[in-house]
């Protein structure tokens, strides 16, 4: 299960795909500001991540949502994020023209990194947990893409340099594919679900 959770949020969260815009909102920052917000963004998204992760299946119990319903929906968003990484339309932010506000944690912490497809995965994930294995799965898979994303932001200058802007245009449309696999079958699951159930 490590494998499928790390490869779902890597493919969502898209490492390489974040370096440009990272990269963008901190231009105007010394290396060691853009080092301080790295750490800052990973920790809000992984904050997020563990919020819903820890509290989600209460709030899917109190408003009484069954796990083939948030398994569709679920698939239907990711299918949308595939779509914009296969035809390039996804906004990038641009930096905030108020100093005030820390880019790291908003727009790039939440809901760039820890944005609704790697929360629903997430809840997803841990709705289909049953064993004590499997949630250690799960948290290393958390742990592992977030160390991933990290190191892409600690290293972003280097990244960008070897990919250059092709290789992350290849790169995310390569992940968009995936995605695409990934919410057909979320989708398809759900289905099964809803008429065994019936």
């Amino acid at each position: 299960m490590f494998a499928e959770v790390f490869i779902t949020l890597f493919v969502i969260m898209d490492p390489p795909g974040t370096v440009p815009i990272f990269l963008g909102l901190t231009g105007a920052m010394t290396s060691r500001q853009r080092n301080r917000a790295a750490r800052q963004a990973i920790l809000v998204a992984f904050g997020v991540i563990v919020s819903f992760a820890l509290f989600g299946q209460q709030l899917l119990s109190y408003m009484h949502i069954s796990l083939p319903a948030l398994q569709a929906s679920g698939g239907l968003l990711l299918l949308l994020v595939a779509m914009e990484l296969l035809t390039g339309k996804s906004e990038e932010p641009q930096p905030s023209g108020n100093k005030g506000v820390n880019v790291a944690m908003v727009p790039l912490g939440t809901p760039l990194l820890a944005g609704p497809g790697a929360i629903v995965a997430t809840m997803v994930f841990v709705q289909r947990a049953t064993e004590p294995a499997q949630w250690v799965s799960i948290a290393l898979g958390i742990v592992a893409v977030h160390v991933s994303l990290y190191l892409s932001m600690r290293f972003a200058n280097v990244v960008h340099r070897v990919l250059k802007d092709s290789g992350t245009t290849l790169v995310s449309r390569i992940a968009g594919l995936l995605l695409a696999a990934i919410a057909v079958q979320l989708v398809a699951d759900a289905v099964k679900a809803f008429i065994a159930a019936a």
